[in-house]
């Protein structure tokens, strides 16, 4: 009997752990069920649907999938889902505010470097703007130089994950930026012509470059050597030339550079893009557009009009957004939003405007392979909102960015509640008044 007993014991201390082990929660996988999910897989819209995220990447997406065992269940209540937003041009992590010298990174005004300039050493991951973007439902962006000392570079570009702690550097040198166009043609002597001059040579004088170093000979170019290794990547197909102007005329010279170059060329701008929407489309030259350009700020921009996005599209031209001014940094997230918004309001599918802020960024900023879309691999990046994304008034209840939660407390949020009076009859503090 005392035999039996101890079996009997030992059977119930092995169920008992393994009861316990099956209860362990299972800190790296979480499970968001009950979404409305909008994938950017080409589905479209899938309801109730489950996504399984583990070690900060996309594990399974279905609808009426099972959340796995110990795994942290977030109930999406039939919200919308998408995939974290992208903000296709702006300048976070280099700037904090423009006025002030030592907060402003995203430029150089002398020196020797104009290709050679590259962002990424100067990203600032404690940036208060990038709890805010978070909040606002960005978890990438592009950052991009405005100028250098050699125009009409302004220099390498990066794409950022917008996680937390100091790892915000997702892709280095994803873009040589140039700015071209009637108000930066003063850095080029006077004329946009003299732009595309030394662009194009340039060019020319990068690609003569390896055998000038082997074989070094008289000096007779313009370039240094550091702005001329900085353009082998664009030589060799494998970083884009982002040119930011906004003119027809500009724009058609950027696609004979395209053509007579062979190198990539991603616009940005692009106020009179619509009307060359077709050979852009034909060139596979994607357009990085403000959608509330409608006002010829500019002589460049005479031709601004609102469908601008809605054309391009129906042309097969791929779309992203970005919108300049305060919305450049400091309302990155709100801004680009109501922006597709507006797109929307003038012709460009939801869905298409959505794609604008996911898979088509990804794209162009050469992050497509793990991130843009809620599929399997993928980086977990991802948004619960408690209303239309593209609506500036509605908010992300839950942002996962490469499978974290986020905090969506901002600067400004942690201000209010220092110095906000509690309730509405209350005084404000003696510096308030």
């Amino acid at each position: 009997m005392r035999r039996i007993a101890a079996l009997c014991a030992m059977a119930a201390g092995l169920l008992a752990a393994s009861a316990s082990q099956a209860q362990t929660p299972d800190p790296t996988t979480i499970a968001v069920v009950g979404a409305k999910l909008y994938a950017m897989d080409g589905r479209g819209a899938v309801d109730n649907a489950t996504i399984v995220v583990r070690d900060g990447k996309i594990a399974a997406v279905g609808p009426g999938l099972a959340a796995p065992a110990g795994a942290r269940v977030i109930d999406a209540k039939g919200r919308i889902v998408t995939p974290g937003l992208m903000n296709a041009g702006t300048q976070l992590g280099l700037v904090e505010i423009n006025s002030v010298p030592d907060t402003a990174d995203q430029s150089v005004s002398s020196g020797p470097l104009g290709a050679a300039f590259d962002v990424e050493y100067a990203l600032n991951p404690n940036s208060v703007l990038l709890p805010r973007a978070r909040a606002d439902g960005l978890t990438r962006v592009g950052s991009y130089p405005g100028g250098s000392a050699s125009a009409p570079f302004a220099g390498a570009a990066a794409a950022l994950r917008l996680s937390e702690g100091a790892d915000i550097l997702d892709r280095p040198r994803a873009a040589m930026m140039i700015n071209i166009g009637g108000m930066a043609a003063v850095r080029t002597g006077g004329s946009r012509s003299a732009a595309w001059i030394l662009l194009r040579n340039a060019l020319t004088e990068a690609r003569r470059f390896p055998r000038l170093s082997a074989h070094p000979g008289p000096r007779d170019q313009l370039l240094n050597h550091l702005d001329a290794e900085a353009l082998q990547p664009v030589l060799a197909g494998r970083m884009p030339l982002g040119i930011v102007t906004a003119r027809e005329s500009d724009l058609r010279q950027a696609i004979r550079l395209a053509e007579d170059y062979h190198v990539k060329v991603v616009i940005f701008g692009g106020a009179e893009a619509w009307r060359v929407a077709d050979l852009l489309a034909s060139h596979r030259i994607p357009v990085v557009i403000n959608p509330f350009d409608d006002l010829p700020w500019t002589f460049d921009e005479i031709g601004a009009r609102l469908d601008n996005a809605a054309i391009l599209q129906r042309a097969g031209v791929t779309v992203a957004f970005s919108v300049p001014g305060i919305e450049f940094n400091h309302n990155a997230g709100t801004g680009v939003r109501e922006a597709a918004g507006l797109a929307v309001a003038n012709g460009l599918p939801w869905i298409e405007a959505l794609k604008a802020l996911t898979v088509n960024p990804a794209a162009i900023w050469g992050v497509g392979d793990h991130y843009g879309a809620l599929t399997a691999g993928k980086d977990a990046d991802l948004v619960i909102w408690d209303g239309d994304p593209l609506e500036p008034s509605s908010a992300p209840t839950t942002v996962l960015v490469r499978g974290r939660p986020v905090s969506l407390i901002t600067r400004q949020d942690e201000l209010a509640r220092r110095y906000a009076p509690a309730r509405r009859a209350d005084p404000w503090p003696a510096g308030y008044r």
